[in-house]
Parts: C-alpha cells; structure tokens; sequence
C-alpha cells in the first residue's frame, strides 16, 4: 500500500472513523463530518493537499491538510476548532511524521502550520525533534488556553469539588432566580427544531459580547446553521435555553462527543445580567451531563472567568510552524 491523497472526506468516511476511534486525539473536530462542513463553507481558496498512511496492509494515519499559497495547514481554522491534529494509531507516529516531512520536501511546502494541539498531542512530543534533524526549524508557542472538569455521579458531588467561593455563589444564584423569578431552561435536539430556533441563537451570541457579534460574518453564520443542521441529524447536539418570566435571556450550544459534552459557544441578553442567567445556564448544562452519565465537560478555549467559577482546569494548546531552514 501507498500512500493516497484524500479527495473527499465520503470516499474514506469508514477509514476515517476507523482511524479515529483508536487515535489519542480523538476529539469531534477530527470527524470526517465536521472537517467536511467546515471545508464546504471556507475551502475556496485552498486546495486539499491530505493523504492517508498505510502500514500493515491497513491505514494507520490521516493527514487531513490544505495548501494556500506555499502554506500547508490543518483543515479547519482557530476560530471554529477548538482543537485540531493529525489522526494516528498509536504505535505509528514515527513513520507517520517522517513521511509527512518528506512529502513537504517533494513538494516544496515553504510552510508547515499546525494550530491548536493539545499539550497531550503526540505531535507536539515527537514532531520537533524529527523535523530538526532532518533541516527544518521548529517553532512551538502557546496559542491559547483551554479548560474542562471531570464530572462526577451527582451534583451535589460536583458542587463539592468546587471551592468553598464559587459554591457559595452558584448556589446563591439559583436560590435568587428561584424566589424572584419563574425561569425554566430546556435544550432541543431535534434538526428542524434546532434549524428554527438557531437565530434566536444567534441573536442572543452577538448581543452578549461585542466581540462575538464582530465573530458571526455572514460566513460564519452559515456555518453555524450547517454544522447544527449536521451534528443534530448525528445526535450530537443540544441546543440549550433559558427563560425568565417567559422571556429568553440565555443560549447554549453544546455537543456531546466520546463521553464529553463540549460548550461550543452561548450568549445571553445583557439587561438580564443581574440574574447571571449566562453562568446560570451554563451550569445547567453541566447540571444535565451529569445526569445523563456523561464524564467530562469541555469548555473548550478561551480564558473567560465563568470557566474556573464552574470549576474548569485549565489546559495550554499550542502551535507550531515547521519551515525549511
């Protein structure tokens, strides 16, 4: 077997998974169906230059890149992965990374970029060290933070291991929604359901922060609309909100992956801040992924307070350039 370039995520979808499944960096980013959405909605201007490694008469590796200019990168971008990396069974990442390096020769790729690795990434472990001795110059710096908790079986449990602070706090937030409001929150999952209330949605995002409405280009909102449509056929997604005296004052996004359940993005109404309905909501869906059995929450990037008041660890990710020296 030799190495074959991807064309279109369809063509390898079970090898994709297969792939996946046994892959450390197993995360919703790297399925073929996100990676796909995400490249019908941004590709122009790039062109697919992936391949998948073969040893052992099976596909060990996937590289999922594209080529712009003389810059070879991951699929996908900073502002809608989280995280991103390549797809190896373990066991193969030194042959994996050594035919990586030489197609970037044959190729005469200026540029490698790789965005947003997990400080856990074997790519990060092995890859600089491979590509220095082979000429390349390596460059690694923190790109931002990330953050999660694992959860336990209750929630009481979970409200334990927060610190004495925090805990006080939540609990004294919904003891002030309880007796000055009637609120109520909810999440859909259904697609047409999802697709009808998504511009509530987004409305909520853009009103909450001024750098989210700045975020959400007519581009982006397509994407937005495509990747929910996706996920929820899937039944990956819940679509969260929370109501006060019947009014919606709080959103979120949320996607359950591999035993995790991942707050993508929210927004609330800021004349409602008082009642923290932003937090509030988002401790609800904590709240439901405990009690639907799930094991983590992913935050996922960005240093936002709220994320270390509801208990989150916080992790680096990286990137690293690769060039010619």
């Amino acid at each position: 077997m030799t190495n074959t370039p991807i064309v279109s995520f369809q063509e390898i979808e079970n090898e994709w998974e297969s792939v996946l499944r046994d892959s450390p960096e197993n995360t919703l980013f790297l399925t073929s169906q996100w990676q796909k959405v995400w490249w019908d909605t941004f590709g122009e201007g790039h062109t697919m230059c992936g391949f998948t490694y073969p040893e052992s008469n099976e596909i060990s590796a996937i590289a999922s890149l594209a080529k712009s200019g003389d810059t070879v990168s991951f699929i996908g971008s900073e502002d809608t992965f989280d995280y991103n990396d390549f797809l190896i069974r373990p066991g193969h990442e030194v042959g994996f990374y050594q035919t990586l390096l030489d197609c970037m020769e044959e190729q005469k790729f200026g540029m490698l970029r790789l965005v947003s690795l997990r400080e856990t990434s074997p790519t990060l472990q092995i890859l600089p060290d491979l590509a220095r001795k082979h000429g390349y110059t390596v460059e690694v710096k923190e790109e931002d933070v990330t953050s999660g908790i694992g959860l336990p079986s209750t929630w009481d449990e979970y409200l334990s291991l927060l610190n004495k602070k925090d805990r006080h706090e939540l609990r004294r937030k919904i003891r002030r929604m309880d007796s000055q409001t009637d609120w109520k929150w909810y999440s859909l999952t259904e697609p047409t359901e999802v697709n009808e209330r998504l511009g509530e949605f987004i409305k909520l995002m853009r009103q909450s922060r001024a750098d989210k409405d700045e975020f959400m280009t007519p581009e982006r909102e397509r994407f937005f609309y495509n990747i929910t449509q996706r996920m929820s056929e899937l039944g990956l997604l819940q679509l969260y909100f929370l109501h006060m005296d019947g009014v919606t004052v709080a959103t979120s996004l949320c996607f359950d992956y591999g035993g995790s359940r991942l707050l993508y993005n929210s927004g609330y109404d800021p004349e409602y801040a008082y009642y923290s309905v932003g937090l509030l909501l988002n401790a609800m869906c904590l709240k439901d992924a405990i009690e639907q059995g799930l094991t983590y929450f992913d935050f996922l990037r960005g240093p936002e307070p709220y994320k270390a008041h509801l208990g989150g660890q916080q992790r680096n990710l990286y990137q690293m350039v690769v060039t010619k020296s």
